[in-house]
């Protein structure tokens, strides 16, 4: 019989039964509602509403149950109850008979499922992380591995200037390290203890709440208990994160791609993270990369969902929220599962130095650094922008880098212009002149480099 099942004289229909049941999903829960069930059986015994020895029976009982669900997790799922927490007093019925119909005393499913789902979302983040801090430090020694090499920059997916190759790659790590922030700051919110707030007005029990949130390792105990059973907020706020960060990994993954392509060929990605072709043999294909650049949209669906979900629901709990499960458990498997493909693709993934090299000297990017050095000869930049725009027309036209342009067809557009012109245009000129904080010269991205490595350090 339902646990809810006292008032009703007719038999639930099947079809109303299968839509309704959450067994199929709400599976995963089994560990964190029997941590919490353990916790409740505590309190109730220090109220004095069960016995001592009752309560040792609950606790040795559901320690039996916790047990045998690590040898199978997928224990409830074909057991035919509505949902976990129905299993979990169904099992305890079936070895401690009156004691464990005691266990439910003063509590609802509404603030166990939230306490659950709490307890679940924290060990999911807290994974997360490490595997963010992973992401983090295989862009790390990439960078290293990368040293000064040089690869053109980009915007409007056209060569503009020349970048190291280190300097892209902790680009994404400043990404990540935003998103290792808002992880954590959603951690916090996320770490307040919603049992004992019964199905909406509070329980009607004298148990410790500030006790059973201390006990389960929350920071505090949730101060309303109508937006106790009602908050999801924290699973919108970690698949807002979640969203986020898969779009900074989606963004390094079409880079990764079109670099590795034979347009550009700056990147060689390694046999082990390659794909071939059932057709065409020679293909090599960058198939990981593309799954990560996909991940991106199923988990913003996800977070799209559950905002479409409690848009417009009333308080307090309402059965719509069972939806908040089965997109947000997928949701931050693939998240963690991502940046742990993402930490362990990246170190097969190695730098073409002299084909960046060459890339880099190309198409004018150095068109910049020749209207710099008109400026440093008293010309005001808006006058060198337009002189070099000329210059690069006139090379363009004899298909020359500027490097290569006679002096005397340079000087015919600015006489200011000598053989010192010449140095300017080099690439390592134009990399060293970058040195303002946050630029591409190595004067600035090593120093970078070890202070992003010290960061990481400091968060293990």
């Amino acid at each position: 019989m339902a646990m809810w099942g006292g008032r009703f004289t007719e038999a639930t229909l099947d079809e109303f039964k299968a839509f309704n049941d959450s067994i199929s999903f709400d599976y995963q829960l089994a560990q964190q509602d029997i941590a919490a069930s353990k916790v409740w059986a505590a309190g109730l015994a220090e109220a004095g509403l069960i016995a001592p020895d009752e309560a040792q029976q609950l606790q040795q009982a559901l320690q039996q149950l916790a047990d045998e669900l690590l040898q199978n997790p997928r224990l409830p799922v074909d057991s035919g109850e509505e949902d976990i927490h129905s299993w979990v007093e169904t099992k305890l019925t079936e070895r401690l008979g009156t004691v464990a119909r005691k266990l439910h005393t003063g509590r609802s499913r509404n603030d166990l499922v939230a306490t659950d789902l709490r307890l679940w979302t924290r060990a999911a983040a807290s994974a997360v992380r490490s595997s963010l801090l992973g992401s983090i430090q295989a862009l790390l020694n990439f960078a290293d591995a990368a040293g000064t090499a040089v690869m053109p920059g980009y915007t409007h997916l056209q060569r503009a200037q020349p970048v190291m190759v280190a300097h892209w790659a902790l680009a994404y790590v400043e990404m990540l390290k935003r998103d290792l922030g808002r992880l954590d700051d959603a951690s916090k919110r996320l770490n307040v203890c919603p049992l004992g707030a019964g199905a909406l007005a509070g329980t009607g029990v004298p148990v410790d709440r500030s006790w059973l949130a201390q006990q389960l390792g929350f920071d505090a105990a949730a101060a309303n208990s109508l937006d106790a059973v009602s908050d999801r907020d924290f699973v919108v706020e970690l698949s807002a994160a979640a969203s986020l960060c898969m779009t900074h990994v989606s963004r390094l993954s079409e880079d990764v791609i079109f670099f590795c392509s034979g347009e550009a060929g700056f990147f060689k990605l390694g046999d082990a993270i390659s794909s071939g072709s059932s057709l065409m043999p020679q293909k090599k294909n960058p198939d990981v990369f593309e799954l990560l650049r996909g991940k991106s949209g199923r988990i913003l669906g996800q977070l799209v969902a559950i905002l479409h979900v409690l848009k417009g629901l009333p308080l307090a709990y309402n059965k719509d929220m069972q939806e908040d499960k089965q997109g947000f458990f997928d949701l931050m498997q693939q998240w963690q599962q991502s940046l742990q493909v993402l930490a362990t693709v990246l170190p097969h993934l190695s730098v073409k130095v002299d084909a960046c090299r060459q890339a880099a000297e190309l198409g004018y990017s150095n068109a910049t650094d020749l209207a710099d050095y008109l400026v440093s000869k008293g010309i005001p930049f808006r006058d060198a922008h337009h002189l070099s725009g000329q210059l690069v027309l006139i090379a363009s036209k004899q298909q020359l880098p500027l490097e290569q342009l006679p002096l005397t067809e340079m000087q015919q557009v600015s006489d200011v212009i000598s053989e010192d012109v010449y140095p300017a245009l080099t690439l390592e000129a134009g990399m060293a002149r970058r040195s303002a904080l946050g630029g591409t010269s190595p004067e600035q991205v090593l120093p970078a480099l070890a202070k992003a490595k010290a960061w990481l350090a400091a968060q293990q």
